[in-house]
């Protein structure tokens, strides 16, 4: 089902890539949660189930849709739910989730120093994005049964190239982990042979073994469903200057040594074609010639995938209706 126009007429949908996970990402700044957004309300208005979801710690989400969002969905237009993932707050869970494990298994003379070294492990480099993962997989798991489309809008590239680069580190240190768990409950059972007990097995029921295999499990999963082009397909926002063009075509290689399929360039805030009549403003007529040259690199670089355009808008699209009203064309 489709949205009808302002003539009553069935809106044509946008050409966003039709999968039922889509990433928006690119450089602060060029409008990304703008677009995940409209591609959001664009495929409700198709009728699909459709779950925003923004991952940005400056989230700007609620913002430009004009609600009010939290950690859970919330719903924002006819079939089209939002939220807004709090990296913070994901870190403390994270850590405190943690703790309650380790206190099933650690010895209680331990667990004073065994606490203050996952403390610090929360602020050091890189817990935000593990906890921030770990959150993500969760939701690919726990909402794609409710919801026909997941829109993710992400962090600034740097920051999304680390979380989408997690898959394979964690599943293989968390691999490592697991086998020195088994080590050591192996040697735990073979001192309880020795000595005659009839205990069960050290590794049976082992809380931090089982959660260790849980989360080396689902990251798997999520690692499929992530490099899987039929599923997935993440959309690069770029603005026709040097620097956001640069970093698209950087970012676009290092998804491809992570298998992770790219589905669409969004060119944002292009110069509207002129309308004829008087000589145009000599600033304007520079700015245009120089946005045709970046749309020429654009093409060359990154033509390998379908590259769609955004005119620049004479107001900020905020509201859903305004986010209805944004044409993206194929040129």
């Amino acid at each position: 089902m489709l949205s009808e126009s302002k003539s009553g007429q069935p809106r044509k949908p946008l050409p966003f890539p039709d999968r039922p996970i889509l990433f928006f990402g690119g450089k602060g700044g060029v409008g990304k949660t703008t677009m995940a957004a409209v591609a959001a309300l664009d495929l409700a208005a198709r009728g699909h189930r459709t779950l925003l979801v923004s991952t940005d710690p400056a989230h700007s989400t609620a913002d430009v849709l004009q609600a009010e969002l939290g950690d859970r969905p919330r719903r924002v237009e006819e079939r089209c739910w939002a939220m807004e993932v709090d990296p913070e707050r994901e870190a403390d869970r994270y850590i405190e989730a943690v703790k309650e494990r380790v206190a099933s298994a650690a010895p209680p003379r331990l667990l004073g120093e065994v606490y203050r070294q996952i403390d610090i492990a929360r602020v050091s480099p890189g817990a935000l994005e593990s906890a921030l993962f770990d959150r993500f997989t969760r939701i690919l798991e726990d909402e794609r049964e409710e919801y026909d489309r997941i829109v993710f809008d992400t962090a600034p590239t740097g920051q999304t190239l680390r979380l989408l680069s997690l898959p394979e580190l964690m599943t293989t240190w968390i691999g490592g982990l697991i086998k020195r768990r088994r080590k050591v409950g192996a040697l735990a059972q073979m001192w309880k042979n020795v000595a005659g007990s009839e205990a069960t097995s050290a590794l049976e029921n082992d809380p931090l073994l089982g959660a260790l295999e849980e989360r080396r499990d689902r990251f798997q999963r999520a690692r499929r469903i992530l490099t899987d082009p039929a599923r997935t397909a993440f959309v690069f926002v770029v603005i026709p200057e040097r620097l956001p063009i640069w970093e698209t075509e950087k970012a676009v290689e290092a998804l491809a040594k992570h298998d992770v399929p790219v589905g669409a360039i969004v060119v944002n805030q292009l110069l509207p074609g002129r309308d004829g009549g008087a000589t145009e403003d000599p600033f304007l007529a520079a700015r245009r010639e120089r946005q045709a040259g970046y749309l020429a690199r654009i093409s060359e670089s990154l033509g390998d995938w379908p590259v769609l355009r955004v005119d620049l808008q004479d107001s900020d699209p905020v509201g859903v209706d305004a986010l209805r009203r944004i044409p993206v064309y194929e040129p």
